[in-house]
């Protein structure tokens, strides 16, 4: 799950990108709102929310919504400001924001309005993910393995393993290469190690084959990485 946070305030953006990245979020910060507007063109990214402070440099959260509703995106927005008049209220949401959460406000909100948005979003996010024998559950955070007895075992995932085996099942029997990887899973413009994702998949493969009686994901030499669905041929 990507996040767009568009936050000129460098401690709150700070703290607002700290909190959603221990709840599994992948997080691009930018604090300004012209170089937002180029984030969500791009074609390395696919968000699944965009919170907006109103008042920014170079382009405000209010005129990139209305631009983003211009051309029929559906992406959801929480718009942040420190505007707490009704008609500020009528405002925001008429320029397409989606909620509107007012200055200082407690990070529990927060991520309370978040699933809110994704729950009411086109894409409605569930709360189990199941390819197999393999779930995924949202709100533990948890992967549970069906072993050779078929006992469902726990299978505790960090922050980025989480992210890393629900992009993959999400898209079972297809090749990821380690470009898609980095870019899907990594916020741009950062600079990770050259073989983090090669180290990142050893980790979540030792602990998925700790539980399975044959390799859940596979090495594509030459091209990457593949999750291989039960019933389906290589």
């Amino acid at each position: 799950m990507r996040v767009l946070l568009v936050e000129d305030e460098p401690d709150l953006g700070a703290a607002i990108k700290r909190t959603l990245i221990q709840e599994a979020y992948v997080v691009d910060w930018v604090q300004d709102g012209a170089e937002a507007e180029g984030y969500l063109e791009s074609s390395w990214t696919e968000y699944t929310v965009a919170i907006l402070d109103w008042l920014l440099p170079g382009m405000s959260g209010l005129e990139l919504c209305q631009r983003l509703r211009s051309q029929n995106n559906p992406l959801p927005v929480l718009m942040l400001t420190a505007k707490d008049r009704l008609e500020d209220k009528v405002m925001g949401l008429d320029a397409g924001a989606d909620d509107y959460l007012v200055k200082p406000f407690g990070m529990v909100e927060l991520l309370a309005r978040l699933r809110a948005l994704r729950r009411r979003s086109p894409q409605l996010e569930p709360t189990q993910l199941q390819i197999g024998v393999l779930t995924l559950d949202y709100n533990t955070r948890i992967a549970y393995l069906k072993d050779a007895t078929g006992e469902s075992q726990p299978v505790e995932l960090t922050h980025k393993e989480f992210q890393l085996l629900e992009y993959f099942m999400r898209h079972p029997n297809q090749i990821l290469t380690r470009d898609q990887v980095l870019n899907r899973l990594w916020e741009l413009g950062a600079e990770p190690a050259s073989n983090v994702v090669a180290a990142q998949m050893r980790l979540l493969r030792r602990k998925l084959d700790q539980h399975s009686f044959e390799p859940l994901i596979e090495t594509v030499y030459g091209m990457g990485y593949r999750l291989k669905a039960p019933g389906k041929s290589k």
